[in-house]
C-alpha cells in the first residue's frame, strides 16, 4: 500500500502569481530572505495579496540553509501577527523555513527537531500554507518535509510530516529568470539528483516513476539551454516545472545516497546543496548499479541513450551526467572544491556519521555500510571510479 501526498492546488504557467488575488483570508505572513526582498518579488506578491484584501507582514531574515534559531525568530513574528496564511517565497531555504515556522506558530511548545511523520500538528487550525518558488531546484513547494540546520551539532535535520505539504504551490516561470548562471547550474543538478534517486529508490512506485522520468527528460533537454540563456522562456518554464515534478516524486519515494552524502558534505564544509549532490550523484550511481542497473538503463533509454544491454546503458548514462557537470562548469570531485586533503580526512568520520543517519541511505537501491560510505567519500574526493 502506498500513501501519496501532493499539494492540494498547483498553479503554473504565465501569470500564476495572479492566483493570489483570489485567496480568502485576513492576514498573510511572507517568509523570505533579503535577496528576494531586493529583487522586488515581495512587493509583487504583496500587491496581489492586497487585491484580495489581506493585511501583510514580512519576515525576511531567512539565511541559506536556515537554522533552528531563525525558525524560532520567525515563529515569534507569526505569533505577534497571527496570520491565517503563511507564504514561503524564494528558494528551498525560504520555503523550508516557512514550513517549520508554520509548525512552531501552530504548536508553541514543540521543538523544531520534534517534527516527525507520526505527530499530529493540527496546522490548518490556525493557518494554511502557500509556497512560491523563485528557483528551479529544491522542489520544496511540492514536498512534505523541511530541511533545517542544527548548527550546534552540525546536522541537517530532515523533518517530514504529511501535514507540511503546501495548500497551494505557485509555479510562475517568470520568477526564476533572476537566477544567476551558477545558481541555474546548481539548482538544475539538484532537480536531476532528486528525480534519478526517486526513480531508483526502494520506495518508488508507478506515480513517482512517471513524475521522475519526465523531470529527467526535461533536465536533459532544457537545462543547458536554461543555463546559457535565462531569456529562453521555454527552457526556463520546463526546468521550473521539472523541479516541482521531481519534488513531488522524491517526496513520495525518497532520495538516496547522493543526498545523504550531500547533506553531510554541505553542512561540514559549507558547500551549496545542488553543487554537492551534483558531484556525488555519478559516484552514488556507480555504487548502486549492482542493484539498480535495470532502472538506470530505463532512464538512459528514456533520454535517448542507445545501448543493447543494461550495463552499457548505465555506463553511458553516468558518462552523460559527468559530461553535463562539465558543461555546466561544475567540479567532478570533492577535491576540486578546494577542500584540503588533510582537512577532509580530519572530518571524514563526521561526514560518514551524518550521512549514515539520513533516511536516504536506507531506501537506496543498495544500502551502504559505514565502510561503504567511507570508500564512497574517498572515491568522490579523489575522483576515482567506484568499483566495490
Amino acid at each position: 500500500m502506498w500513501e501519496l501526498t501532493f499539494p492540494r492546488t498547483i498553479v503554473l504557467g504565465d501569470g500564476a502569481l495572479e492566483y493570489l488575488e483570489n485567496i480568502e483570508g485576513q492576514k498573510a505572513l511572507i517568509i523570505t530572505d533579503k535577496i528576494i526582498q531586493k529583487l522586488g518579488f515581495v512587493e509583487r506578491v504583496a500587491g496581489h495579496l492586497a487585491k484580495a484584501g489581506l493585511a501583510i507582514s514580512v519576515f525576511d531574515d531567512v539565511e541559506p540553509e536556515p537554522c533552528i534559531e531563525t525558525i524560532m525568530q520567525g515563529a515569534k513574528v507569526a505569533r505577534r501577527f497571527e496570520p491565517d496564511w503563511i507564504i514561503g517565497l524564494g528558494g528551498g531555504s525560504c520555503m523550508d523555513a516557512a514550513k517549520a515556522i508554520w509548525v512552531v506558530y501552530a504548536n508553541p511548545d514543540i521543538e523544531v527537531e520534534e517534527i516527525n511523520p507520526f505527530a499530529s500538528l493540527g496546522l490548518r487550525e490556525r493557518a494554511r500554507l502557500i509556497c512560491i518558488s523563485t528557483t528551479s531546484g529544491s522542489g520544496s513547494e511540492a514536498t512534505w518535509a523541511a530541511i533545517i540546520t542544527d548548527t550546534k551539532n552540525e546536522m541537517k535535520l530532515e523533518l517530514p510530516s504529511r501535514e507540511l505539504v503546501a495548500d497551494v504551490a505557485i509555479i510562475d516561470p517568470e520568477l526564476p529568470r533572476s537566477m544567476s548562471q551558477e545558481l541555474r547550474a546548481h539548482t538544475g543538478l539538484d532537480v536531476l539528483a532528486h528525480a534519478v534517486e526517486a526513480y531508483v529508490s526502494q520506495w518508488s512506485n508507478d506515480f513517482t516513476d512517471a513524475l521522475a522520468l519526465r523531470a529527467i527528460q526535461f533536465v536533459f533537454t532544457y537545462l543547458l539551454r536554461a543555463y546559457k540563456n535565462p531569456n529562453d522562456k521555454e527552457a526556463r518554464e520546463k526546468m521550473h516545472n521539472a523541479a516541482t515534478m521531481a519534488g513531488m516524486a522524491f517526496s513520495n519515494s525518497q532520495v538516496g545516497v547522493a543526498h545523504a552524502m550531500g547533506h553531510s558534505l554541505g553542512i561540514i564544509f559549507n558547500i551549496y546543496h545542488g553543487k554537492a549532490v551534483g558531484i556525488l550523484l555519478p559516484y552514488s550511481m556507480e555504487f548502486s548499479a549492482i542493484e539498480a542497473r535495470h532502472r538506470y538503463a530505463e532512464i538512459a533509454r528514456a533520454v535517448g541513450i542507445e545501448a543493447r544491454v543494461d550495463e552499457d546503458a548505465t555506463e553511458k548514462l553516468i558518462k552523460e551526467l559527468r559530461q553535463l557537470n562539465h558543461q555546466l562548469g561544475e567540479p567532478s570531485s570533492i577535491k576540486e572544491l578546494g577542500i584540503n586533503k588533510e582537512d577532509f580526512e580530519k572530518r571524514l568520520d563526521d561526514l560518514i556519521k551524518r550521512a549514515a543517519s539520513s533516511t536516504g541511505v536506507f531506501v537506496n537501491p543498495r544500502v551502504p555500510s559505514t565502510e561503504d560510505l567511507r570508500r564512497l567519500f574517498l572515491s568522490a574526493y579523489n575522483g576515482d571510479r567506484v568499483e566495490f
